[in-house]
């Protein structure tokens, strides 16, 4: 059991380092500078790529649920797999823009977190805090053997 979460976790953090580096290139191809804030470069995307950049985020959720639906045997096991592997992609995608480009420079900066269904707007520290302690929490259960 504990190899299947190491080996989703792997998943995750990959998933979570070419997104990174897709979000790299996005905001090199449309002028944003490294350093600027997500909410900010919102007005830098036209429609037809905000529309682009909303099924990257589909897909991306799709691949998350197809894991968790090929791999968990029960309906929990598949939700507690879906929230492993999301939560490890969601923190090593910021872990990948701070390597990458030293972004975002601190906890507080706001960035756009999700745009489906529209867009959601907080510090980075909020969805860092949520992942951390939803991986904290499968994997104290995992290791009891709960799980």
């Amino acid at each position: 059991m504990v190899e299947k979460f190491l080996l989703l976790a792997l998943f995750g953090i990959a998933m979570a380092y070419v997104e990174g580096v897709v979000v790299v290139y996005l905001r090199k191809a449309l002028g944003i500078v490294d350093l600027e804030l997500n909410n900010a470069s919102l007005n830098k995307f036209s429609e037809q790529y905000l529309f682009i950049e909303k099924t990257r985020e589909v897909a991306t959720l799709v691949m998350l649920v197809s894991v968790a639906l090929l791999i968990g045997d029960t309906w929990l096991d598949k939700m507690v797999v879906f929230f492993w592997t999301f939560a490890l992609w969601d923190l090593f995608y910021y872990c990948s823009l701070y390597f990458l480009i030293k972004w975002p420079p601190k906890l507080t900066t706001i960035d756009v977190l999700f745009l489906i269904p529209r867009p959601w707007i907080a510090p980075v520290w909020v969805p860092i805090g949520i992942s951390s302690i939803i991986i904290t929490i499968i994997a104290i259960l995992l290791l009891t053997s709960i799980l």
